[in-house]
């Protein structure tokens, strides 16, 4: 047994095709094909009902999904704490977490919980949103912290963990003020020359917001610039190269002194919230405290 092949069967459960399960799990698609043939020869029952599109999972695989995922969880949770007690030190929180969430909020809330926490050890993962949910899904971490939206569906199954949401973080279309004030970019009252637009890829989470936001409107954008950086995007604002649509956390600083403004009012914000997951039966004392504190 590979707990490899526990990992790439609870991924192929989750997105049910062989090539998308395979990239999010960095192989091959035929490499990745024989490690889940291997588990069901290990079992010696199929799994997978192969010959229905997409793919489904046996009534055998099914019954073993559960017990994959308890499996990757209890064995990531002992290696840490094993790895921990030999070394005489509490265990690592590791938190998942998207790149502008860490950047924005993460490393302030932890520096705060640090002066209440006793012996509070924290390792960040800072990616994607498609790898932080991989990350939690899988038990490779003990929380995740990401944004989420009542009008985009969730990239993972929400209803494995618990959900605190602990705030709201508006997303917000802002310029830089200078450009704004030339050029009268505005999205209550457009001009007759297109704005420039600094977007989000639209496969990604905040891309499919930014959609959702704009909805049937056809604002005078002209796309110029996409990233899935938030904070490239921001870089490219403050340079006041477009519009474009950031956090709110994000831009506070600078539109407090005057760099950033508002090119849009409250019908063009999107609200995100901020969630955080976790299994609480897994964590540990300090882990518990953690949860408490957010």
């Amino acid at each position: 047994m590979d707990l490899n092949w526990l990992q790439d069967f609870v991924c192929l459960a989750r997105t049910l095709n062989f090539t998308r399960a395979a990239n999010e799990r960095n192989i091959t698609q035929p490499a990745f094909s024989r490690r889940i043939k291997s588990l069901e020869n290990w079992i010696g029952v199929p799994l997978i009902r192969r010959s229905s599109y997409p793919v489904q999972l046996s009534e055998a695989g099914e019954q073993f999904l559960p017990v994959a995922r308890n499996a990757i969880a209890e064995l990531t949770d002992i290696r840490q704490i094993l790895r921990a007690q030999e070394r005489g030190v509490a265990a690592f929180q590791r938190i998942a977490v998207l790149h502008t969430i860490s950047v924005n909020y993460l490393s302030r809330r932890i520096s705060e919980a640090e002066l209440i926490i006793p012996n509070l050890r924290v390792r960040v993962y800072s990616d994607n949103l498609r790898t932080c949910c991989q990350m939690l899904s899988e038990g490779t971490c003990d929380f995740l912290l990401y944004y989420s939206h009542k009008d985009v569906q969730p990239v993972f199954d929400e209803a494995q963990f618990t959900r605190k949401d602990i705030g709201v973080d508006p997303l917000i279309p802002v310029a830089q003020a200078e450009a704004a004030q030339v050029h009268r970019w505005s999205l209550d009252k457009p001009g007759p020359v297109p704005i420039p637009y600094l977007g989000y890829d639209p496969a990604s989470f905040l891309g499919s917001v930014v959609d959702q936001t704009i909805g049937r409107r056809e604002p005078p954008l002209s796309l110029l610039y996409m990233d899935a950086l938030t904070e490239a995007i921001k870089r490219r604002t403050l340079a006041g190269s477009g519009l474009s649509w950031l956090p709110e956390s994000a831009v506070a600083a600078e539109i407090a002194d005057g760099q950033i403004t508002r090119v849009g009012g409250e019908s063009w914000e999107a609200p995100l919230t901020l969630s955080l997951f976790c299994s609480l039966d897994r964590l540990d004392g300090t882990g518990q405290a953690l949860w408490e504190s957010f």
